[in-house]
């Protein structure tokens, strides 16, 4: 076998012949365009890593180790939310110049990106409409439906340092997204007096959530003025749907105890 190197460590041969602009002659701004979704789809993959991860961590009451990934997983965020930076310097021409070479193609068939939304405990059954059978990674994403998710991990996490957690909140129906709850809400505030430690990870889980807010905002304004109120590319509902998730949170109880504090 050749020795190792750094582009076959990385099979750099492969993936730098994944940009196929599809217009012809290729419009300037298609490759911009397919290489910031490919990497946008790249760092999906590595969240949805370091999700799994975090429910390990809680399932085994590693605070330390639950606190490294939100710290990496924030940054990350913070990254996506730079990429958006770039991709405005094309204008809504520049776009137009290539979109119907998309044709049923749409950001809304982003497996990853709804699989990330149902580990963390945003679970919407409609979200499986833009994503068809036949697709990859659909039946993964039908299985996150009925797996449990960060948030019900979480909720393990703060029994094993004393929180009550309600049974109803232990027992809830993990197909549905998560709801707030005043009875944690009172046990994440004592935890925030008496655990310094714990204060940690919670902000960094608001740091998180308020990034992966601030990532949708960016995103649906992106969309909005590069075509306005038109359908995305492939008949999906555009800015309209996009808005039904913005400023959605993840975490609720933690931010609804923030006048409390």
């Amino acid at each position: 076998m050749p020795p190792l190197t750094y582009a076959n460590y990385l099979d750099l041969e492969k993936l730098l012949t994944l940009q196929n602009p599809r217009s012809s002659p290729a419009e300037h701004d298609e490759m911009l365009f397919i290489i910031i979704h490919q990497t946008y789809e790249l760092w999906f993959k590595q969240l949805l890593h370091e999700f799994e991860k975090v429910k390990r961590d809680f399932a085994a009451d590693d605070l330390f180790g639950a606190i490294h990934s939100f710290k990496r997983t924030r940054t990350i965020m913070k990254t996506l939310v730079g990429q958006i930076d770039i991709l405005e310097t094309m204008t809504p021409t520049s776009f137009n110049s290539f979109r119907d070479r998309l044709e049923t193609a749409s950001g809304f068939q982003s497996v990853q990106f709804r699989e990330l939304e149902f580990l963390l405990g945003y679970k919407r059954a409609s979200s499986l409409a833009h994503v068809k059978p036949d697709f990859p990674g659909a039946e993964r994403l039908r299985a996150r439906l009925g797996e449990r998710t960060v948030v019900d991990l979480f909720y393990e996490f703060l029994e094993k340092r004393g929180a009550k957690i309600p049974e109803e909140v232990k027992k809830r129906d993990i197909t549905k997204a998560n709801e707030p709850n005043e009875q944690v809400q009172a046990e994440l505030l004592r935890l925030y007096k008496e655990c310094p430690e714990c204060s940690i990870l919670f902000e960094l889980m608001t740091d998180f959530d308020e990034g992966l807010q601030e990532w949708r905002y960016r995103h649906i304004k992106l969309v909005e003025r590069t075509i306005g109120a038109k359908h995305g590319t492939g008949g999906s509902p555009g800015v309209p749907f996009l808005k039904e998730s913005l400023f959605k949170s993840v975490f609720h109880d933690l931010w609804a105890i923030r006048h409390k504090m």
